[in-house]
């Protein structure tokens, strides 16, 4: 697979299934990683004490892990910190005081099930990050990604938001590519390849079941779910050429919205639903454009590198991409609000591709690519510093927050 201009390298099929894959056991592990790169002009992370959870050690573990994943506080061993956070855990009650110069902001009560501690912490600290920074649910969010399971093989994974408790998806024993959740994660969509074309399947995370959505003869890939959940922008190749369509999840009505000679991939949606930004090659490279989901002339947007591929689109109108950077490609980012001049996120040794944006609209999830290996970290867009969550012996690839 070819996740930085998909379209492109799908046809023919055969090329796919003919090329040389290594077996390797699934073996996903966690690691911490620090990588030194280029930092934006942002306001620092407030620090923060955190006192612990007296009544017990596991807890107090896990809350401290969370506060640290989260990436918005800089923990320290000061008690004069910015905040300071402590609590208590008793008859399966976790208690949660997060104070500011001494005096209490927020004070919760979560109740702990049996064997449920990183459930419970995971909701304290979510119900801190929207107390202070009107974050929603970053703790409590999922990524899906693809792995390869065998030669010729790709499924699709779920992982916590912090590369834990991965599980299995998919179970197609062929190539099932590029995830794209549904609102409220409660369903996922993906393209899963078959012998002579591609279809288009939703996955139901709750019931595990699956059902297709695209199977026209062809391509059929790359699909996005709107943000109200009622269409799909998707690259289809059923009128001769790969472009650009509209179909709605629940019916038959269809819109197309390029019809040109190049090829179209990656779409994504605005945050309203009114546009669509996607890649395309017809100015002799892949770069990025964007269309109303109403139809209309496409605007190429103003980037960065040779090459702009796999973009995602904020909440706060933002786009994060793979910008060409040389022989390497590197995260880039574009407000489109003009608040943030444009600029790479992380120029680290290797690839940086497929970006996909977190809840609280500044950490992105990503694959790199290097020295043989294609791992999946957490990049900070207002720091530069990157986190490794998913590694192992296999590559990993199109993380999906």
């Amino acid at each position: 697979m070819c996740p930085r201009f998909i379209a492109s390298c799908r046809v023919p099929l055969g090329l796919v299934f003919s090329a040389a894959l290594v077996t390797l056991s699934l073996s996903c592990n966690v690691f911490a990683q620090n990588i030194s790169v280029r930092k934006a002009a942002q306001a620092q992370n407030p620090t923060l004490f955190f006192a612990g959870v007296a009544g017990s050690a596991e807890m107090s573990r896990q809350v401290e892990k969370d506060l640290t994943n989260c990436g918005w506080f800089d923990l320290v061993r000061d008690s004069a910190a910015d905040y300071a956070v402590r609590g208590q855990l008793s008859a399966q009650v976790l208690e949660i005081e997060l104070l500011r110069g001494g005096a209490a902001v927020q004070k919760l009560r979560v109740n702990v099930a049996p064997s449920a501690m990183e459930a419970a912490s995971r909701q304290a600290v979510d119900a801190m990050l929207k107390r202070l920074f009107d974050v929603e649910k970053l703790c409590t969010s999922v990524i899906a990604f693809c792995a390869r399971t065998r030669p010729g093989a790709k499924e699709i994974f779920i992982a916590d938001y912090d590369g834990s408790n991965v599980r299995q998806a998919t179970r197609n024993a062929t190539l099932s590519v590029e995830p794209d959740w549904g609102p409220g994660q409660k369903r996922l969509v993906y393209t899963v390849y078959g012998k002579a074309s591609t279809n288009v399947v939703e996955y139901d995370v709750s019931s595990s079941r699956s059902r297709r959505l695209l199977s026209f003869p062809g391509l059929n890939a790359g699909a996005a779910v709107s943000p109200d959940g009622r269409f799909l922008a998707a690259i289809l190749s059923k009128d001769g050429s790969v472009d650009l369509y509209l179909k709605s999840l629940e019916g038959a009505w269809m819109r197309r919205l390029t019809d040109d000679i190049a090829s179209e991939s990656s779409p994504c949606w605005s945050p309203t639903g009114g546009r669509i930004c996607y890649v395309s090659d017809i100015s002799g490279r892949p770069q990025l454009y964007v269309v109303n989901a109403a139809g209309g002339r496409p605007t190429r947007l103003g980037t960065m590198g040779t090459e702009a591929v796999s973009p995602d689109w904020s909440a706060d109108n933002k786009i994060i991409y793979s910008a060409k950077m040389g022989a390497s490609y590197a995260l880039a980012l574009l407000d489109l609000e003009g608040k943030i001049p444009p600029r790479a996120v992380i120029q680290a040794a290797g690839d940086w591709e497929s970006p996909s944006w977190a809840p609280d609209n500044r950490h992105v999830v990503a694959t790199r690519t290097f020295d043989g290996r294609s791992d999946i970290y957490v990049i900070d867009t207002w720091t530069g510093k990157a986190r490794r969550i998913l590694a192992g012996k296999i590559p990993f690839s199109m993380p999906a927050w």
